[in-house]
């Protein structure tokens, strides 16, 4: 029987198809091909278990590993401050990286790569396991989509200057340069792109793709050429001489503290006394435990100095970049107050080195508002403060100090659920998660959610914005058809206001310019 040309064609697509089991040098990893249209491989080692001598260092190679290995089910994840142990969820072996692709996709294909970088604060990997599925579908089958765990809590940022001298500083961000760099190796493997790779990330992925930006002095490694700042998080985030105290409470929280070489006596010991050891505490001085304790530090390399003198320098790697925030990134987080005092002591728990006049201009900057359900007096203050201070202000500053240099779009995030209405939450921290992924593709949040009735329209919208950004370097160029268009921050400052059936652009309100002025002008100080 002869074959017509269509079949033969068809035929010879479907040969060339990126294959379930890929061969990737160092082991072969066997995923599986969705109903959907999609490949997905789970659980691809990217780096050797970071344990026993590996601990405190920067990610090995990973090892060569006979046989098909299964790529079916998600590997743990990294294990977090404050975490139970032994957990079923989580482990020292942690380093695994997932690939979503088109079936239909070819090694040839060299679709866009959505590389996304799960956020919890550096404390715990706290979206784990997105699944890129409903993005490629509404993609048209033409992005790939990448995700990870890296190191977090002590694990990855544990500061010293012992770990200088036989270890890695911000062990967790070289976990991230990591997975890059192994998206540059194999990448086209699964079809896609290694010379189109946007970083998405989310809270603290969202202030990691500040700090791979920031990272040696703004040097361009050609990992990424994108990227997108969902919530970005702005920590303190001390030099490492400010943090041996933090070093030697873990050491001697493990049993190390009379150790001739605390480093190794650290890595002598099993994961169950290190997480004995692996819990937050008060800062010197003061009395609350921080909400983060171990975050990144200015190590004088990859960090070379405070993340906010190099932002205002301009020493940044200038990518096309989107930032953005939700109207009430601080509900969250933020303490019950009842007082203007509790509102300073809370800002002052989370940032130790506010002196008493700025103590005293934040009870200036954040009067007592309408009291909201399920909160005290002043919680709408406090959380105002922190959000402002934490995530808002900070994703302003670094957008303007972009738009100087390159395209960058802005956006603030008002979708209201009646359910975090009800619960005193407004529009809370990454709540645009589920429309960029897909509700029930990002974890739990916004299942059974307005999403999926009066907002679900808003979904279409923020994805395809995040999937032509994605795929062109502009939110505009594949935009959702009646959407309005995304204007650059250079243009006017504005940005755009996301919102059921009435999203544009937007003015920033001149008192947040002016709070947030203050928080720019005392960042670095913050830092310290």
């Amino acid at each position: 029987m002869r074959l017509s040309s269509i079949s033969v064609a068809t035929l010879l697509r479907v040969a060339s198809a990126i294959p379930t089991t890929v061969d990737l040098g160092y082991a072969q990893y066997n995923g599986k091909s969705l109903d959907a249209g999609v490949n997905q491989y789970l659980g691809i080692r990217f780096a050797a278990p970071p344990v026993g001598d590996l601990r405190f260092r920067a990610p090995a190679e990973p090892e060569k590993t006979a046989g098909v290995q299964d790529a079916n089910s998600f590997g743990k994840l990294c294990l977090g401050t404050d975490s139970a142990y032994p957990s079923t969820s989580e482990s020292e072996d942690c380093l695994f990286i997932n690939v979503f692709t088109p079936s239909k996709a070819t090694k040839d294909s060299n679709l866009p790569v959505w590389f996304f970088i799960q956020g919890g604060g550096y404390k715990s990997n706290m979206n784990p396991d997105y699944n890129g599925t409903d993005i490629i579908r509404q993609s048209g089958d033409n992005v790939v989509v990448v995700n990870f765990n890296y190191r977090t809590g002590a694990y990855g940022f544990l500061a010293s200057e012992k770990v200088r001298k036989d270890g890695d500083l911000n062990a967790g961000l070289l976990d991230m340069r990591m997975a890059l760099k192994w998206v540059q190796k194999h990448i086209k493997e699964f079809g896609g792109n290694p010379n189109q790779v946007v970083i998405h990330g989310s809270s603290a992925g969202a202030g990691s793709v500040a700090m791979l930006m920031l990272a040696y002095g703004g040097r361009n490694d050609g990992l990424f050429h994108g990227g997108i700042g969902t919530s970005p998080f702005f920590p303190v985030q001390s030099k490492v001489k400010d943090l041996e105290w933090q070093f030697d409470r873990f050491a001697a929280g493990a049993g190390c503290k009379d150790s001739h070489d605390q480093l190794q006596c650290l890595r002598s010991k099993d994961t169950a006394t290190l997480q004995a050891a692996h819990v937050s505490s008060p800062y010197p001085g003061r009395k609350t435990s921080p909400l983060w304790y171990f975050t990144p530090t200015v190590d004088g390399d990859f960090l070379r100095d405070y993340p906010y003198r190099l932002i205002q320098q301009g020493r940044i790697n200038p990518v096309p970049t989107i930032w953005g925030d939700e109207t009430d990134e601080g509900t969250y987080f933020a303490a019950n107050a009842t007082t203007p005092q509790d509102v300073t002591s809370f800002m002052a728990d989370n940032y130790p080195r506010l002196t008493k006049l700025d103590n005293t201009l934040i009870d200036r900057l954040y009067p007592r508002q309408p009291s909201v359900p399920k909160h005290n007096a002043y919680f709408p203050s406090a959380s105002d403060a922190y959000g402002e201070s934490t995530f808002i202000c900070g994703g302003l500053m670094i957008s303007g100090a972009l738009a100087r240099h390159h395209n960058v779009w802005n956006y603030r995030y008002g979708v209201l659920d009646e359910t975090n209405v009800a619960e005193g939450l407004g529009v809370p921290h990454t709540w645009i998660l589920p429309a960029v992924f897909g509700v029930g593709y990002a974890g739990s949040s916004g299942v059974g959610s307005s999403y999926e009735a009066k907002d679900a329209s808003i979904v279409p919208v923020v994805k395809h914005y995040h999937i032509s950004f994605v795929r062109t370097l502009n939110p505009n160029k594949l935009r959702a058809p009646g959407t309005p268009v995304w204007d650059d921050f250079s243009q006017k400052g504005q940005r755009l206001l996301l919102q059921t059936n009435a999203t544009g652009m937007e003015n920033i309100q001149r008192d947040q310019v002016a709070r947030c002025a203050y928080w720019t002008r005392i960042g670095a100080r913050l830092e310290q």
